[in-house]
């Protein structure tokens, strides 16, 4: 209970203050505890931050797991896309953990980098299954193009669609790009 309740103060300052401004100070106040106290159920503040990341990642998991894909190809990126990009615009804080080096000298455990790769996983074989196949490289072209737009609109558009409104051309050029078949999604598939 006590974990749940460090963290759950963790994200409340990282999502008023910025992910940066974690504090052990700050999250034992809020709490109701004094920082060393943190030390029974934390290491250090980085240990802190290797929880965040690894819930975060599991909640990413836990809510691809739960999307519908349309058998069509296309439709079937966009939905993953659209979901990422979602779930990625939601939470500012959560984002920069997950998917950015905001954090001097963080680097996540095995045990919570582990939801990031199952998330990865079940995306690709959620598209495998619809697409025949996608290698490495298709992959890192689906990650590196849906990631950029997210950090375009973040850094850019905070708030705004000026980036993520072009989510339907790219990952139409994308789906050009890995050979899928030109039939393109429904428009409740397309709307954000």
């Amino acid at each position: 209970m006590a974990r749940e309740a460090i963290l759950d103060a963790a994200w409340a300052v990282a999502r008023e203050q910025g992910i940066a401004a974690v504090t052990l100070r700050e999250v034992a106040t809020r709490v109701g505890m004094r920082p060393p106290s943190l030390y029974s159920h934390f290491d250090s503040k980085h240990a802190i931050y290797d929880a965040m990341f690894g819930q975060a990642w599991q909640d990413f998991d836990d809510s691809v797991a739960a999307v519908e894909l349309p058998d069509d190809p296309r439709a079937a990126l966009h939905t993953l896309t659209r979901h990422y990009v979602t779930f990625s615009l939601e939470d500012l804080a959560r984002h920069q953990l997950m998917d950015q080096r905001v954090i001097p000298d963080f680097t996540p455990t095995p045990e919570n980098y582990a939801p990031a790769v199952r998330a990865l996983e079940r995306v690709r074989r959620a598209l495998e299954q619809i697409t025949g196949g996608l290698d490495d490289d298709d992959m890192d072209l689906i990650v590196v193009v849906t990631g950029g737009l997210v950090g375009a609109q973040w850094q850019n558009d905070p708030g705004g669609t000026r980036y993520v409104r072009q989510l339907d051309r790219i990952v139409d050029l994308l789906a050009d790009e890995l050979d899928l078949p030109t039939t393109r999604p429904s428009e409740e598939t397309r709307r954000p």
